[in-house]
Parts: C-alpha cells; sequence; structure tokens
C-alpha cells in the first residue's frame, strides 16, 4: 500500500511541477487529506438524517446505499433498496431517451442527467417527482436524488387552470381552445382510426349586449353560465370527441364554439348546430328573470390535413358573419363559392382606389335610340375596370364597393370628364349631324362628399360641352328621397341646363306627387317593365305591364318628361314601345356598350332601322 502511495505521490509532484513550471503566478492547491474513519462516519450520518431522498448507485446500475428518506418516500426500508436496480425504483427505463442518457451517466460519459417521473406509492397514491443522478466526487459511483414535486406540480395544475378556463362559465377559455384545436389538427392525431377530418360550431348569441345594457352584467354573466351549460350538454349528448373533457369553449364576450374532431360529415356538425340552435332558444330562468334569446351560427367542417387552426376560423367567423346577415337566429354552412366572391371583393376594395391613379379604367357608351326615327339621340357612359387579375369588369362589380369607402368621388369625376370630352370629340368631328347627349351615372355620395356642382361646371368649362348636353342619371330611391343639400345640387344643375334623369324608374316607392317637386328632365323605365313586352315564338306579353307603362308615359309627358325605356332587345319590343308614346329606348337591339369609335360610326344612322319589322 505504501509504496502505491509513494508512486501516486510522486506523480502529482510532477503534475504540481509541470503546472507550476508553466504558470509560475498559478498558486497550486495541494492534494486533499485523506479522511478519516470519524468523517466517513460524518459522511453516512449526515447521507442518512438528510430530508433530499438519495442513493449510492454504482456503474452497473445498483444501489449501493438508500437513505431514509428515499425509503420513506418509496414505502420500504434502507436496506431493501440495496442491491436493487435504480432504474426499476425511478422508472428509467419508460422513455428511451431518458433511458440513453441513464446509461451515459453512467459510463461517465454525461455528468447529468434530470428528469420527471411519476411514481406509485405502494400504498395506491401516485407522486410526481424529480430525478437527478451524477457522479459521486473522487468515486465510480453515482448519486441518485428524487425530490417530491407533487405540491408544486398540483399547484402549477391549478394555475394553468385558472390560465385556460374561463371564470364565468368555467368553459375552456380562447387559449385552451386553440391549443386543443391546433393538437387535433396535427396528422399525428389521426393515425390510429380517426376519420381525419374536423368540424366547428361558431355561435355569437343575439342582442346580448341589450341584456348586459338593460339588466347589468351580473344577469348578462349568468345568462352566460346558463347558455354554457345548455351547449355542453348538447355536445355531452352527442357524444362528439375521443379525447373526452370540454369540446366547448367561450372565446370571449357572447361568442361560443363547440370542436368535433374526427367528425363524419358536413350532416354531423349540421345535427349539432340544429340542437344547439333549438337548446338556446328555449327560455332561460335567472333568478326570477326570464329570457329568450336566440344564436347565430357559422359550420365548417372539412379535411384536416392542409386546414390551419387560423383558416379554420376564419372560414368559421365568415360563415358566422353571413348567418348574422342573413336574418340571425338560424345556422349557416360554409359554402366555398361564396366566401371566393368575399375574397375577390376584399380584393377589388384593397385595389380600387390605386386603380383609378393607375388608370385601369375605361369608358364605353351604350346608345340611346329615338323609337320613332331610329336616330342616336345620346350615349350612357358605361365605365369598365380592366383588372389585371379578374379581367374586364362591368360596374355592378365594383359601384358598389366604390360608394362604400368614397372613391366613388374620385372614380365619378374621372368618368364624367372622360364622357364629356368624348361629347365633345363627337360634336367636332361630326359638325353635320345633331350633337348627341351624354349620359352619366351619379351617385349619392358623390352629392354629398363633393362639390358636384363645381364639378360640373369646371369639367364642361374645360372640356367645352354645352350642358345641354350633358345628362346626369340617379337612381329612385336617390332622388325621391332628396332633401337638404341634394335637392339644392340638383336643382341648381338644373337651372345650369344639365337635364336629370331618374335611372331604374319604378323599382323604388315612386312618390309620384314628389315628382312633380324634382327638377327631373327624363325618367328611364326599369328593364323589368320591359321585359314584359315580349312577343315572340308564341308568348303572349301581359296586357297589364303595357297598361302600366302607358300611364307611366302619358303622366311623365304630362308634367313635361321624356322617357327612355331599358333593356330594348327585340323590334317587337320597340314598336309596343313606340305605340304607347316612349321616346328614346336603350338596350341590346341597337348594341351593347362599345368603345367610342363604333358609337362614331353610328352616328348619323339609324341602328333599330334594319330590327324594326313594323
Amino acid at each position: 500500500m505504501s509504496g502505491t502511495s509513494d508512486e501516486t505521490g510522486s506523480a502529482a509532484d510532477s503534475i504540481r511541477s509541470a503546472i507550476t513550471e508553466r504558470h509560475p503566478a498559478v498558486p497550486v492547491m495541494p492534494p486533499p487529506a485523506p479522511r478519516s474513519d470519524s468523517d466517513v462516519r460524518d459522511f453516512r450520518a449526515a447521507f442518512n438524517a438528510a430530508h433530499l431522498a438519495m442513493a449510492v448507485v454504482d456503474r452497473s446500475g445498483y444501489v449501493v446505499a438508500a437513505n431514509t428518506a428515499l425509503a420513506g418516500l418509496l414505502g420500504t426500508e434502507p436496506h431493501a433498496l440495496v442491491e436493487q436496480r435504480a432504474s426499476d425504483l425511478v422508472d428509467l427505463g419508460a422513455e428511451a431517451r431518458t433511458w440513453q442518457a441513464y446509461q451515459e451517466v453512467l459510463r461517465g460519459r454525461q455528468a447529468r442527467l434530470r428528469c420527471t417521473r411519476r411514481l406509485k406509492h405502494p400504498d395506491g397514491h401516485s407522486l410526481w417527482t424529480e430525478v437527478t443522478l451524477g457522479p459521486v466526487p473522487g468515486t465510480r459511483d453515482v448519486l441518485l436524488s428524487v425530490a417530491d414535486i407533487s405540491d408544486r406540480r398540483d399547484l402549477q395544475a391549478r394555475l394553468r387552470h385558472l390560465q385556460m378556463h374561463d371564470p364565468v362559465t368555467r368553459l375552456p377559455n380562447r387559449t385552451l381552445f386553440f391549443e386543443r384545436l391546433s393538437a387535433a389538427l396535427e396528422a399525428s392525431s389521426y393515425e390510429h382510426g380517426g376519420t381525419g377530418r374536423i368540424g366547428l360550431c361558431y355561435l355569437d348569441l343575439d342582442g346580448f349586449k341589450a341584456v348586459n345594457d338593460t339588466l347589468g352584467h351580473r344577469v348578462g354573466d349568468r345568462l352566460l353560465t346558463a347558455v354554457a351549460a345548455r351547449l355542453t350538454q348538447c355536445a355531452d349528448q352527442s357524444g362528439y370527441g375521443r379525447t373526452g373533457g370540454h369540446l366547448v369553449a367561450r372565446l370571449g364576450g357572447d361568442e361560443f364554439a363547440l370542436l368535433v374532431e374526427d367528425s363524419t360529415g358536413t350532416e354531423q356538425l349540421v345535427d349539432l348546430a340544429r340542437s344547439v340552435l333549438a337548446a338556446v332558444q328555449e327560455p332561460f330562468d335567472l333568478a326570477g328573470q326570464r329570457l329568450s334569446v336566440s344564436a347565430s351560427i357559422g359550420v365548417v367542417e372539412r379535411a384536416a390535413d392542409g386546414t390551419s387552426a387560423t383558416g379554420l376560423m376564419q372560414a368559421a367567423d365568415t360563415t358566422l358573419y353571413w348567418a348574422k346577415a342573413d336574418g340571425k337566429a338560424r345556422w349557416t354552412l360554409f359554402d366555398p363559392e361564396r366566401n371566393a366572391h368575399r375574397m375577390t371583393r376584399q380584393a377589388l376594395t384593397s385595389t380600387l382606389r390605386p386603380a383609378v391613379e393607375r388608370g385601369e379604367f375605361e369608358v364605353e357608351y351604350q346608345p340611346l335610340v329615338d323609337l320613332e326615327s331610329g336616330a342616336v339621340r345620346g350615349v350612357e357612359a358605361l365605365v369598365r375596370w380592366n383588372h389585371p387579375q379578374f379581367g374586364s369588369l362591368t360596374p355592378n362589380r365594383f359601384i358598389g364597393i366604390a360608394e362604400e369607402d368614397g372613391s366613388i368621388v374620385q372614380l365619378g369625376r374621372w368618368v364624367l370628364r372622360t364622357a364629356c370630352r368624348q361629347a365633345r370629340r363627337w360634336q367636332i368631328e361630326h359638325p353635320s349631324d345633331s350633337p348627341v347627349f351624354v349620359s352619366v351615372n351619379v351617385a349619392v355620395r358623390q352629392v354629398w362628399d363633393s362639390d358636384l356642382v363645381g364639378d360640373v361646371a369646371g369639367i364642361l368649362a374645360e372640356t367645352g360641352l354645352a350642358p345641354q348636353l350633358l345628362q346626369l342619371e340617379l337612381t329612385e330611391s336617390a332622388v325621391m328621397g332628396s332633401a337638404g343639400r341634394p335637392l339644392q345640387a340638383l336643382q341648381a344643375l338644373s337651372d345650369m341646363g344639365v337635364r336629370i334623369a331618374i335611372d331604374d324608374f319604378g323599382t323604388g316607392y315612386s312618390n309620384l306627387a314628389y315628382l312633380s317637386r324634382l327638377p327631373v328632365s327624363v325618367l328611364k323605365l326599369d328593364g323589368s317593365f320591359v321585359h314584359g313586352f315580349r312577343y315572340d315564338e308564341g308568348t303572349h306579353p301581359n296586357p297589364a305591364d303595357e297598361t302600366i307603362v302607358e300611364a307611366l308615359v302619358q303622366l311623365a309627358h304630362r308634367l313635361g318628361l321624356t322617357v327612355t325605356a331599358e333593356c330594348v332587345e327585340t323590334a317587337g319590343q320597340a314598336a309596343r314601345l313606340r305605340r304607347v308614346g316612349c321616346d328614346t329606348g336603350q338596350g341590346w337591339l341597337y348594341s351593347r356598350a362599345v368603345a367610342p369609335e363604333r358609337i362614331a360610326e353610328m352616328i348619323g344612322t339609324h341602328p333599330g332601322a334594319d330590327h324594326d319589322p313594323w
């Protein structure tokens, strides 16, 4: 033994001498003194008395010594743990990764391992533990320590529950719902015989704000709690979901969501939506308050593959909006075609204003033909949008959008200037023919949001077009309800010499008494009247249509107005309209909306003559 100590000391002295020579300024610590028997007994006593559960494990993975705390944690005696496999005591073989790391620690290739394990006590209860393994200095053994973290885990679970649940209804909140939804959309969740599909009912209470405003938030919270109970009952009775737990969540306010994992198809979601709608519509008795509410529900069902949580919720939110817009108190199923139209509308909305500046619009013209002579008396300017993505768009695709976002003012001013400039050019190019007037549609918002009178006066002066050759068209509902500023603007334009026409006449409320007090000079009969004038292929028109149109024409003439019939498609229609006294016609019989060059060819001709058999 002494010889071995001398050799070890000699080697240690050599190492210390080498370090001193290389780094003379660095002090070299002397080797630790050998521990005495009393030190060893003190260490053993501290080991046995420690509150932290510990065991010494040899490199083969067997317990060499275990303290009282570990024995108590596992419900046995310390000596009973000796020579047992440490991995069996703390379940280190349950996971391949943990087992591999444990082997690396035993071999000395990894310094430390820390993991969490759920252990079962012999009396039946379970406890959560934090297991740590590390080398014992100066030996080839490993120290195993096990800390009971059950109380900490319980606290974390309670805090998570509070964080993930709505305090009013006790339902999962938005955070937990999206966590569940994201997990359900993972491909791995459908590996064990699932359908690979997912469904969602997105619900919003109709008129809930009125309950809060009139009865107070306390009653509103009680109502939300009662609604949550009924939704949960519907989901439980239907037996949806293979993972158990709540499939119903409160996403905020009066919005709820019902998640259906592994759905079997649209019919299943529709059945759930119907049951939910019926359940919510049953009256609620809330501490003496009897309330009746309804709900709007957006229903989405699709394959989980390729679907994201964000995409699914966007579809559900859109469908819920449709249910609200369609009248509330109903469920509505997601419609891809309707959604595509909405997306197109959104795309048009975002690009409309820049499109005016980029010059993506053009104006075409449809002739207004004298029904007696067949000559072109005027043209209606119709704007087209040459959209780079959607192609040529007619006004009904974007005028409503322009009116909503206010860009109609900018667009309308451009159309007016373009049309007036073109009408003046025709007048100059055809000096021997009677000049044709140009009719331009005007939105009510142009009257309210801009100086329409000033714009018209400026454009007429700029282009040199006579006011009598400009006609402005407004819809019947807009003109007949005009008062204040709109009426003043119409009167000023009329005084200027500009003609005012009521478009689509006969589709509104037709306050004829009010009509006599408006500065209107032209009535344009809606095409629905003219359709009843068809007299071809053996069809027999309704005599009432002709009687109504004849009465309107006579009334207009007595008020000093001229009448234009829209949507004239056949020579028979034209002949009958002429017979009842209608002044001008407009429609495909004469021409569709065409480029300015085609109109120039029609000026001085009679485009309807060849079609007139009378």
